[in-house]
């Protein structure tokens, strides 16, 4: 694919630098705005198909060889998991619309019966792929590398006689064969479980003859099973649970005859649902739903290639699907548990480098991180700088005498967090202690009502947010007695406080002491823990009451700029575009002659380089080694001109949502911002350019995958 020369962003300062460097390169400008009709559906993607497509650049990663091996099986892997979270959500409440009599069409003009139909054939397409990958592609490779997924057919004499006990000694003693018949109607099988449907002949000790049973696989029992190396010597070995299942199911019922066997999977809606109606304990309510989530609507179901179609017919009617819903797989149903692999075969060789992130000077271990920041911002880029700053600021802060207070939302954390150990001890050593707590944190909601006790039982004040506004915000703050004044400092993150997650997610941290930006972080917290009206921040922007007026408002800010002859640029780096009011106002600026590059990982359902609408906007998503989750905006003529945020460009985000959006004072860190930006629009390695019709095309050029930005970041910021 050609290159298009851009001109590179020498930053001196963020104004002068943008006007120097792309005032000659903007693209054309009309004098008057077009009058333009930003109602007409083909301006506007679908969002669940855009969705979609993100899913498909993680797949492809699964074909790209100069990942390792192992990396490209688990970039398989998660699409299989991204697939299902798909299904629970966003498929079940497209049909939920559908059962409800609410279709009602998009900005892109699609009813949900449409947008379920696209869905299926597309999703019917790369599964197939998928599984065409890994039996073609990724299974020979690691068969070549010694890892070896061992077929029933090529078992000799001594794996077969392993097997079978392996078979009497782990699993015959924790399985409950189902015999179906009408004292035992179809069960409530659970939710992404494993399953077998069998038909068989004969009859039982009491004389039924029901003709088929389920047989479900207890989810303690590995989905991989390693063969020990005295049986067979060479290499890694594994075999598949439902190899062995299958191998001796006849042995679940004795007598009778096991004619066929079959796995399977249900995938179900697990969308929890609370409304504000008589909900006087969120806790309660909330775990009430988490049982119903293991059980709720049937969206998909997938079954192995050779299950015949009476057997799967008598399966969708189960499950009240049709055959749009049956997915056919060529190869283990429950697949995404194949990541256990990773743990079990220590092969550096085929893994990603290990890295260590980096720490700058400035917050080197042992340092009193109050006095760093005091004296200035820090700005930190996970995972090419550590997180650990944060975790020591807190741990000191739960120790510091002058401590008197710590506020802090949570809305994802790792499972025995560090984080929630050093607030419960804060809250031990008598400071005030307020956690905001986000307990519908879609499928972390268990492990937030375990630490929501943990604190509790420590003493700290926990708040489970306001009922109908998720609280998305990343904020953490202190309030310190120094002389004889109080003083505030807040980090400010656009990702969540979850320390696994930071050394695979990128995402900004800013650490300040500013007077300003702590005083409105104070305000913030104040409007979520307590009651009355809406406050004005000075210098921080929150949703659901002013970010989508505050983000339309600088983007006719460029607009009018443009308009005036004068340079206008917007540079984003989202996870998602698909709020309309949003989507107008940047092809009204683009209209005007404004430079808009969109730095957008999954969904957009803006279309670029429509002619007199877009043609003046370009979008790529970059897929990578590490989740790109950090959410930068930049307006060249606004005051404030570079922010980062908790928050996408989504209804969910700014309308029901509660967000903050925070400025980089700091020209330094500003600019440094904006370098990297640039970087990841010119990276040609792990980047897609989004088209018109909506389809995206890899931007790759001859150059290896060490010149990715992520690489160069990981080079230029972490430790080798």
């Amino acid at each position: 694919m050609g290159k298009e020369k851009k001109p590179t962003l020498k930053v001196v300062s963020a104004n002068q630098s943008l006007k120097e460097n792309w005032a000659d390169s903007l693209p054309k400008a009309h004098s008057q705005p077009q009058k333009l009709d930003l109602d007409n559906y083909q301006l506007y993607e679908n969002r669940e198909l855009s969705h979609l497509k993100f899913n498909l650049r993680v797949l492809e990663q699964a074909k790209n060889t100069t990942h390792p091996l192992l990396e490209r099986l688990i970039f398989l892997l998660i699409f299989s998991s991204n697939l299902d979270e798909f299904f629970e959500i966003r498929v079940s409440g497209l049909k939920k619309e559908l059962d409800f009599g609410r279709q009602r069409p998009g900005p892109d003009g699609k009813y949900p019966d449409q947008v379920l139909k696209s869905i299926y054939q597309q999703v019917r397409e790369a599964v197939g792929e998928q599984y065409r990958i890994l039996n073609e592609s990724l299974f020979p490779e690691l068969a070549k590398e010694n890892i070896h997924f061992l077929a029933r057919q090529s078992w000799n004499k001594d794996l077969i006689e392993w097997t079978k006990k392996y078979f009497h000694d782990e699993i015959l003693p924790v399985i409950s064969p189902l015999g179906l018949d009408p004292a035992h109607p179809f069960p409530r099988l659970v939710n992404k479980s494993l399953n077998f449907i069998l038909s068989l002949e004969g009859k039982d000790a009491f004389g039924r003859e029901s003709g088929l049973a389920i047989v479900p696989a207890p989810r303690s029992l590995p989905r991989i099973i390693a063969i020990p190396s005295e049986i067979t010597p060479e290499g890694n070995n594994f075999i598949f649970l439902s190899s062995i299942i299958h191998a001796y199911v006849d042995e679940f019922f004795p007598g009778m005859t096991v004619n066929e066997c079959h796995q399977f999977r249900v995938t179900r809606n697990s969308d929890l649902e609370m409304t504000n109606v008589e909900v006087e304990d969120v806790a309660s309510a909330l775990q009430g739903e988490l049982h119903s989530r293991r059980f709720g609507a049937a969206t998909k179901l997938e079954v192995g290639i050779d299950c015949p179609e009476k057997l799967t017919q008598f399966l969708l009617e189960r499950f009240n699907l049709t055959k749009e819903e049956l997915f056919i797989l060529d190869g283990p149903v429950n697949l995404q548990r194949l990541m256990a692999l990773t743990d079990m075969v220590d092969r550096p060789d085929l893994r990603f480098a290990k890295f260590s992130p980096g720490l700058p000077k400035a917050l080197e271990i042992g340092g009193d991180i109050f006095a760093i920041v005091e004296k200035e911002d820090q700005l930190l880029l996970h995972p090419f700088e550590s997180f650990l700053p944060i975790i020591d600021w807190l741990k000191q802060a739960a120790k510091d005498p002058t401590v008197l207070s710590i506020k802090q939302t949570l809305y994802r954390t790792n499972e025995s967090s560090e984080l929630v150990e050093a607030l419960a001890e804060a809250a031990r050593n008598g400071k005030e202690v307020t956690v905001v707590i986000e307990l519908r944190a879609r499928f972390d909601e268990e492990e937030n009502i375990n630490f929501a006790s943990i604190l509790q039982e420590a003493g700290a004040v926990v708040v489970y947010g306001v009922l109908g506004y998720k609280t998305h915000a990343k904020m953490l703050l202190f309030v310190r007695r120094v002389g004889k004044k109080l003083k505030r400092y807040a980090h400010l993150g656009t990702g969540n406080y979850h320390r696994k997650n930071s050394l695979i997610y990128t995402d900004y941290s800013l650490l300040t002491a500013d007077k300003t930006v702590c005083t409105d972080v104070h305000k913030v917290f104040q409007q979520i823990t307590g009651m009355g009206k809406k406050i004005h921040p000075k210098l921080l922007i929150h949703a659901p009451f002013n970010l989508r007026k505050s983000i339309i408002k600088m983007i006719d800010a460029e607009k009018e700029a443009a308009l005036k002859g004068k340079p206008a640029r917007i540079l984003a780096k989202i996870n998602g575009l698909t709020d309309a009011a949003v989507i107008k106002a940047l092809y009204e600026a683009s209209g005007t002659g404004v430079k808009i590059d969109l730095i957008v990982r999954g969904i957009c359902c803006l279309k670029p380089g429509i002619p007199h609408i877009s043609e003046n906007i370009k979008v790529i998503s970059v897929v990578g080694r590490f989740l790109e989750h950090s959410r930068v905006y930049y307006f060249l003529n606004n005051p404030n001109q570079v922010y980062c945020s908790s928050a996408d460009w989504m209804e969910r985000n700014l309308s029901n949502r509660i967000e903050v959006c925070f400025p980089i004072l700091k020209k330094k860190w500003a600019n440094r911002i904006l370098r990297e930006m640039e970087m990841y629009l010119e990276d040609e390695v792990q980047s897609w350019e989004l088209k018109e019709e909506g389809s995206y095309v890899e931007r790759r050029s001859d150059a290896d995958e060490s010149t990715s930005v992520q690489m160069l970041l990981l080079k230029k910021l972490g430790q080798a």
